[in-house]
């Protein structure tokens, strides 16, 4: 089964070049030459990887990759980056992007990485749209939990994404560093986490989950919280 490629990138010649490395290598292809379109494709499009230039017109690729990492947190992206732009690099990485490739770079490297993140991506948690928990079942697209007796509760948007990465991790303690970059999109260094705990407390609340002896959002001693669902 073929993967499908979006190219974000506004050199029309690296765009062209890129998206023809791909093709012959047996992979579908789409692409944008703007960050305003780029962003509307990510979004819309059905996609199996992101290849995403950080400087481009309209949009900044950074910015792209924190809606699509909140949108859709399990879709790979590899940043496309200028040789002194090391600390977008840096930055991009702890907004969740999966690998970097510095310009000018080779077709042969390129496709190497492409097919490294997406060896990897088959193990990633698929994304999930509602979410099972004691009692009830939270729908992620309308934001609500839906309880079996027939009540409902809404949630924010920011408790909605919390719940879809936690119960998209399930099973495994999620840290508060990386809740702030991957949920929240900051950089956590110098960020206080008492943020995330007020944020867990609130989503408990309305899960209906014992504070003291907790069953659906766990906290790991040392590590962080972990989503135990039903």
């Amino acid at each position: 089964m073929s993967h499908t490629i979006l190219v974000v990138e506004d050199d029309a010649a690296i765009r062209r070049g890129i998206v023809d490395a791909l093709k012959f290598e047996g992979y579908t292809t789409f692409e944008a030459c703007d960050g305003a379109a780029g962003l509307d494709m990510a979004l819309g499009v059905n996609c199996n990887l992101i290849l995403l230039d950080l400087v481009l017109p309209k949009r900044d690729g950074l910015s792209i990759l924190k809606e699509v990492k909140l949108a859709k947190p399990t879709l790979p992206v590899i940043i496309l980056t200028a040789r002194g732009e090391e600390h977008d690099r840096v930055q991009g990485l702890k907004l969740g992007a999966d690998d970097y490739v510095v310009k000018p770079f080779s077709v042969k490297e390129l496709l190497a990485r492409v097919q490294a993140v997406l060896r990897r991506s088959p193990e990633r948690p698929m994304d999930v749209q509602q979410v099972k928990f004691p009692g009830g079942t939270a729908d992620l697209q309308r934001r609500e939990l839906r309880f079996d007796k027939g009540d409902r509760c809404e949630l924010s948007d920011r408790e909605m994404e919390l719940l879809r990465y936690l119960a998209i991790n399930g099973g495994r303690a999620v840290s508060r560093d990386e809740i702030l970059s991957r949920v929240w999109g900051m950089d956590p260094a110098g960020v206080a986490t008492r943020t995330i705990d007020m944020h867990v407390a609130r989503l408990r609340e309305k899960l209906r989950d014992d504070a003291h002896e907790p069953k659906v959002l766990l906290t790991v001693r040392g590590k962080g919280y972990m989503f135990a669902g039903t």
